[in-house]
């Protein structure tokens, strides 16, 4: 990086603070068009790649030392991932009175510098080290550099640098330079070979989110920006109860890579160590076999399964044992989650699984008066469930043997989800949800969002598939993991009718493209099957427009389904059997208008034509048919786009999420008996809060059928 030697910055009453986004929030149809622009500009990474610039991916390592008077000295250095390439020296002079200003100036100072060193040389910076010193100097720089420059930050403990040296060159290693060298290189061991953080999983099996708390993307106050006032003091109220008491919160499910339920808990456990509030999350050793065997149940209890597929009894036995080994290897000795309160162990435990159900009864037998929830994240077909001997009935009465003794049922919003022999007072709804802060719906600069376009047109290249033309043409998108109830061929059934009916004798780039494209889960063996069907079927009955569909299976890079989603001209969610999906929510906040079906808790989230609009399952005629509406009414789009964008709901954010958390826990820590009786959590906490809702919140629609009783006939 350019030396530059001593840099004044004065004092200027009005400077952008550490909570302003770089980038005003534009209705989602306005941003795409901006984006479409950007990726013209002869600066583009698009253009620029065309005379054969590189693009490579480099690691930055920050040091700062305080000097006399106004002055800070800065070391940077950049790694490439195998050496230094660039490592330089700066004085600062920030004359300034107060040091919250200062240290928003220095942020300000490196966040600009990175910015224009990426666009000058075109690289990427993934990640940046730094010690505690530099935080503590310049507060706003970590969730600074995540937020504007898609950079993660990694904090070390201030003697981490200096212990990167032996001890005889350690007495003489004060220099700036070389501590930025130590911080770099450091920053790069924390990386896989996909350039993400690394996945950790501690002692005992506890997720370690976010580098175990040395990613820090975001502060605490971030948050508050992301839902309405009434909201967030509801969520403050239970915090602050939770905290004075010293209330500890178990979270376990099956894995912590792939599919919703890792998303949400990575999410929620980031607030809460923000919050100061401890909660733990835990998994088991992964077991290829046991995961055979609770996908499939997961397709018997969604109905999506072969006729002949059930649940054997040894196979049920195999999971309660896995389940079991797990429990005695790593959480049920004292100071360990499943003991007993008074022995260290978690106050409450909940268990976010059908998967290890047993948990469950395992967490009672050891405390019989300690709370446990069990939250039902998948869909379970009720009909069948309520039909004796179908393989629905099997797999679910071995579940609900084993969970029957919680204290609350957290089912979607679904009456569907309900088997009758739940115990219907217990029951309280709660939707899935998602994060607006992390890598998967944060706003994204052009700069970076061309860059992430540029490694999906790399990886379709390395997979042998068709290229995305945008920004040239046009494309609609559906995101969802690669499963037999997610509507794949669906989706294949309606672009084909769209294009053979709609747009006979149109010019090729004049006609949008279709991209397929998720992440896989570590627990879901059906992906690569179901790929392989896909592809299969693209080529027997699409052999016509085959060259305008891409079908993508996408390693763990948030920000690629991001700026896929971001960038779309229409969403896509035609799932035949759904939970909640909450990716309906997230195109929804970016302004992309949605056609998805009639499932699960999916009808919650859109209102038709006005957010997007709703189809049966199956119909792609239908689907067709709108997809034609919103390529040619222009106005309708554009109405569509911002009442999309202005009508997401506090409760599918990270936030509401731990708002409905931290109640239930706030309310059974304290020996109080909850029986929600089909009410939403969300209600009940801002409730207990005095934060009712008013009439200018967007919120989910409260339906009447949602309430159970056994003269309903559920709907599926």
């Amino acid at each position: 990086m350019d030396e530059n030697p001593t840099i004044a910055l004065p004092h200027t009453p009005a400077h952008d603070g550490p909570a302003q986004s770089h980038q005003m929030r534009r209705p989602g149809s306005l941003r795409r068009t901006l984006a479409r622009e950007s990726f013209h500009a002869p600066t583009s990474i698009t253009q620029r790649k065309k005379s054969d610039a590189s693009l490579r991916a480099l690691w930055v390592g920050i040091a700062v030392t305080q000097l006399e008077g106004h002055r800070v000295a800065i070391g940077l250095a950049s790694h490439d991932g195998t050496y230094s390439i660039d490592i330089s020296k700066h004085t600062l002079v920030i004359d300034i009175p107060t040091a919250e200003d200062r240290g928003d100036k220095l942020a300000r100072f490196l966040v600009d510098k990175f910015d224009h060193y990426r666009q000058e040389h075109l690289f990427k910076f993934v990640g940046a080290g730094m010690t505690q010193k530099v935080v503590a100097l310049a507060p706003a720089l970590p969730s600074l550099l995540w937020r504007e420059l898609d950079i993660v930050p990694v904090v070390f403990p201030n003697d981490s640098a200096r212990s990167s040296y032996p001890p005889r060159v350690r007495r003489n290693s004060g220099l700036v330079d070389e501590e930025a060298d130590s911080m770099a290189r450091k920053c790069v061991e924390k990386f896989g070979p996909t350039l993400q953080p690394r996945l950790q999983v501690g002692i005992h099996h506890m997720v370690e989110v976010d580098l175990g708390g040395q990613a820090e993307i975001t502060r605490f106050g971030d948050y508050a920006l992301t839902v309405g006032e009434r909201t967030w003091e509801a969520t403050a109220k239970c915090i602050r109860s939770l905290k004075e008491r010293n209330i500890r919160i178990a979270f376990f499910n099956s894995t912590p890579q792939g599919g919703g339920v890792a998303l949400m808990r990575h999410a929620l456990v980031r607030f809460f160590r923000l919050a100061e509030v401890d909660v733990r999350w835990y998994v088991p050793r992964p077991k290829p076999d046991a995961f055979r065997i609770t996908k499939n149940n997961h397709n018997i209890l969604q109905g999506v399964a072969e006729k002949d597929l059930r649940l054997a009894q040894d196979q049920a036995k195999s999971l309660d044992e896995w389940a079991e080994s797990n429990a005695n290897t790593f959480w049920v000795s004292p100071d360990q989650p499943l003991a007993s309160p008074e022995e260290g162990g978690a106050h409450v435990v909940i268990v976010d699984d059908p998967q290890m159900p047993s948990l469950v009864k395992i967490a009672k037998e050891i405390a019989p008066n300690r709370p446990v929830i069990f939250r039902s994240h998948i869909q379970v077909r009720a009909d069948l469930a309520d039909q004796e001997g179908t393989p629905t009935s099997e797999v679910w009465n071995w579940i609900w043997e084993n969970v029957k003794d919680a204290d609350l049922f957290i089912s979607h919003p679904v009456r569907g989800f309900v088997p009758s022999n739940v115990t219907f007072p217990k029951v309280g709804y709660m939707p899935a949800t998602t994060d607006w802060l992390d890598g998967l719906n944060k706003n994204m600069s052009n700069w970076d969002s061309q860059y992430y376009m540029d490694v999906f047109d790399v990886e379709c290249f390395k997979q042998r598939m068709n290229k995305l033309a945008y920004p040239d043409r046009e494309y609609i998108v559906q995101i969802a993991r690669f499963d037999p109830a997610k509507g794949i061929p669906v989706v294949l059934a309606s672009y084909a009718k769209f294009r053979r009916s709609y747009l006979k004798g149109h010019e090729r780039k004049a006609i949008p493209q279709v991209v397929i494209a998720g992440h896989g889960a570590i627990d879901d063996p059906d992906a690569t099957l179901i790929y392989d069907q896909t592809i299969a079927d693209i080529a027997e009955n699409y052999e016509d427009i085959k060259e305008d569909i891409i079908v993508m299976r996408l390693g763990p890079t948030d920000q690629v389904l991001n700026v896929l989603m971001s960038c779309a001209y229409v969403a896509l969610q035609l799932s035949t059997r759904e939970g909640f999906e909450v990716k309906v929510s997230e195109a929804l906040h970016k302004g992309t208008p949605i056609i998805a079906t009639k499932a699960g808790g999916i009808p919650l989230q859109v209102e038709h034509g006005k957010s997007g609009y709703l189809v049966e399952p199956g119909n792609h005629e239908e689907v067709a048919m709108y997809l034609h509406k919103l390529f040619t009414d222009t106005e309708a789009y554009e109405k569509m786009s911002r009442y999309a964008e202005d009508n997401v709901s506090d409760e599918v954010s990270t936030v509401g999420n731990a708002l409905c958390w931290l109640y239930l826990a706030d309310e059974l820590s304290n020996n109080k008996t909850l029986l929600p009786d089909s009410k939403w959590i969300n209600d009940m906490a801002r409730e207990e809060a005095k934060q009712l809702y008013e009439d200018k919140e967007a919120r989910l629609p409260r339906l009447k059928k949602l309430e159970l009783n056994t003269s309903q006939e559920p709907e599926h």
